[in-house]
């Protein structure tokens, strides 16, 4: 498995190795030794599949407040998303920046995603489909979100603002500025 690291402390990649024949293919997507040796937490409680019928289809930003905060394992099995994770820890070199990633079923690469960062994705080819591993069950009394559009953050979708689909509640997440802190940075807790 390839495992690249990113400026934004906490956020990896994983690439899978794919063996493939004339029959198809096998790959290993997650193994507890390697996953733990990179810094991963080995102990996942939740998987979630998620499927998307058009490109445009934007999910996020989202995180989930202490004591029910995620980490997310994250995989496009069919078509294409832009991962976006966006450091919202208090104190951190780094806050307010985001790492975005193209995973895809052709890449084959899967986003690490700790604690303390809003999450989102937006379906670039589609019909489309992701699945990613949590680290708490989902709560959502502890569900919260930042705006997708927020100028401050900077984030470029590869898409066109007409072309944007948005369930109800992420039209209305606050801009980062108006966020209250919920997260606070720790390099010991951020491998």
């Amino acid at each position: 498995m390839h495992i690249e690291r990113y400026p934004i402390l906490g956020i990896l990649s994983l690439t899978p190795v794919k063996h493939g024949d004339a029959r198809g293919f096998f790959s290993e997507v997650y193994r507890r030794e390697i996953a733990s040796a990179a810094g991963l937490p080995v102990d996942f409680v939740q998987e979630n599949h998620v499927f998307s019928a058009q490109r445009g289809v934007l999910r996020g930003l989202h995180f989930q407040r202490p004591p029910r905060a995620q980490g997310k394992l994250v995989r496009c099995i069919r078509g294409a998303i832009l991962d976006v994770a966006v450091d919202i820890r208090t104190g951190s070199p780094t806050f307010g920046r985001h790492v975005a990633v193209e995973l895809s079923s052709a890449n084959w690469t899967q986003l690490w995603v700790p604690e303390g960062f809003a999450h989102g994705y937006a379906v670039l080819e589609a019909p489309c489909e992701v699945l990613y591993k949590v680290t708490d069950y989902w709560a959502p009394s502890s569900e919260l979100g930042l705006a997708w559009d927020d100028p401050d953050l900077g984030i470029d979708w590869h898409l066109g603002s007409d072309e944007v689909i948005l369930s109800d509640k992420d039209r209305v997440h606050p801009r980062l500025s108006g966020l209250a802190p919920v997260f606070q940075f720790s390099e010991k807790t951020s491998s």
